[in-house]
This record gives structure tokens, C-alpha cells and sequence, in this order.
């Protein structure tokens, strides 16, 4: 597995390989629901590359940048273990130089739910993003369903810009009592890791309620937030959306994308499903 730092050192690697690229993005501190999408692209492509890089430009001053869990040992070993060909390992002043004043935005679908509490978090995204991707030129990029909503971002922006990538989708991996890997997992206390299986049953709940025949999104949200309510979470939002659009939807006839975020302690988790 060959280990890349430089901008420079990653377009020559790149241009060595005869065969299908696939890149996932990450920000590190791996956990299965990474190495899942490394094993879905060494199922798709010839090559594999990971970047490890904790994108200052998607946090909010008052979020957690400094904070967010690094190791980019384990990191490294993890990905040597599950077969990756390359690890882009970038510095911040080599991707983001003094002066520094280009940004890609998705408008409209990066202000609704995340954007809407997290204002110019996509914006970070889709930049960082759209540099690795001019940098490695993958034939294939691969997200995982977890974040539903940079999936979409991702989609559109690779859509309206013409880039010739194919966004691939990894299914969430959860643990055995439901609750999404994360790496902000590790933030949680013991009581609060207990009370944030509450996402996966609350979006348990809303599919049963779908399931037999409620079509009213407003009795699902209210049903969800009941039982979020019986925990110590704090709701940010609770939504029932069009799996493409991110439009909020009232009566449901078709499939919707339901998610929610909600915060334990210090810790805010999203969760979704498509029913």
C-alpha cells in the first residue's frame, strides 16, 4: 500500500495506473462502514485509493475541528489490512494555500436539513470533494447511505459540472443494536451510547407506520419525536423528504427519505432510511 503526501506525488502515482480507480473520501478515525466501501469498490475497480483528511472547511467555528478523533495509525493499518492500493495522506496547507478563495456551492440542496443547521458545511464538502477528485480522477467515488444528503449533494454536483464519475453508494452499517457507525460514536457516555439506539428504532417506527398504511408525514413525525422524547436527545430536526429533491413531503405516495438528527450530551448523530 503506497502512502501519498503530496498533491504532486498522487497525479503521478495516478497516472501509473492501467485499470478502473475507485476513491473514497474520509475524514479518518475509520471504522467498518469505511472498510465496507473499500470492499465495495475492490468488487468494482481495479484500484482502490483512500484519502484521510479532516476538512477544516466543513466545520462551523463552534463545532468540533479540533476535537474530531484521529489516528491515523490504526487508520493506516486498517486500510493496509482490507487491501487499499493508495492512501492520500494531503497537508491542509498544501490543499488550502494562503489566500486560498475558491469554493464550490450546490444551491438549494445543500441549505435544507445538515445545511440547514449546519450553513456552509456543504459547501466545504462539495469543495474538498471536487479538489480530490480533480487530483485522483477516479472512475468511481464511493459514499455511504449514512449521509444521505452529501450522497445527493454529490450526485448533483458531479451531474451539473460534467465530471465523468460514476457516485456509488455503500448501505449503512449499523451496529447489532442498530445504532450507525460513526466516528463521533466515540464522544458518547455510556448512558448516552444506551439512549442513541433511539435513532434506529424511532426510523424502525416510522417504516411499520408507513408500512400499514399512514401516508400523513406529520403523525410519523410526531410519533418519531414521542419516542426520541422518552430519552435524554435533543431533536435538531425530524424529516420526511423526497429521496432526490430533499422537498420536505406531506402526504406520502411515493418512496421518501426519512432522517433525523438529534444530539446526546455533546454529541449530534444523524441517522436515515428510505422507506
Amino acid at each position: 500500500m503506497k502512502i501519498v503526501t503530496s498533491i504532486q506525488q498522487m497525479r503521478e502515482f495516478r497516472k501509473k495506473l492501467n485499470g478502473s480507480v475507485g476513491f473514497i473520501p474520509t475524514m479518518g478515525y475509520l471504522h467498518e462502514g469505511h472498510i465496507s466501501l473499500v470492499k465495495l469498490a475492490k468488487t468494482q475497480d481495479d484500484y482502490v485509493v483512500v484519502s484521510v483528511f479532516v476538512n477544516p472547511k466543513q466545520f462551523q467555528p463552534h463545532e468540533d475541528f479540533a476535537a474530531y478523533p484521529r489516528d491515523t495509525q490504526r487508520d493506516l493499518q486498517l486500510l493496509k489490512d482490507a487491501g487499499v492500493d493508495a492512501v492520500f495522506l494531503p497537508n491542509a496547507d498544501e490543499i488550502y494555500p494562503e489566500n486560498y478563495e475558491t469554493y464550490i456551492s450546490v444551491e438549494n440542496l445543500s441549505e435544507k436539513l445538515e445545511g440547514k443547521s449546519r450553513p456552509g458545511h456543504f459547501k466545504g464538502v462539495a469543495t474538498i470533494v471536487t479538489k480530490f477528485l480533480n487530483i485522483i480522477q477516479p472512475d468511481h467515488a464511493y459514499f455511504g447511505q449514512k449521509d444521505a444528503q452529501q450522497v445527493v449533494v454529490m450526485k448533483k454536483m458531479v451531474l451539473d459540472l460534467q465530471m465523468p464519475i460514476q457516485i456509488i453508494v455503500g448501505e449503512t452499517i449499523r451496529e447489532k443494536d442498530g445504532l450507525a457507525l460513526s466516528s463521533r460514536n466515540v464522544y458518547l457516555s455510556e448512558k448516552e451510547r444506551k439512549e442513541a439506539v433511539v435513532l434506529f428504532q424511532s426510523l424502525q417506527l416510522a417504516k411499520r407506520l408507513i408500512d400499514k398504511g399512514e401516508n400523513d408525514s406529520g403523525k410519523i413525525k410526531n410519533a418519531v419525536k414521542d419516542l426520541i422524547d422518552t430519552t435524554s436527545g435533543l431533536i435538531d430536526y425530524i424529516s420526511v423528504s423526497d429521496p432526490k429533491t430533499l422537498d420536505e413531503v406531506q402526504i406520502i405516495e411515493n418512496n421518501v427519505l426519512i432522517s433525523l438528527a438529534v444530539s446526546f450530551g455533546k454529541t449530534r448523530l444523524i441517522d436515515n432510511i428510505v422507506v
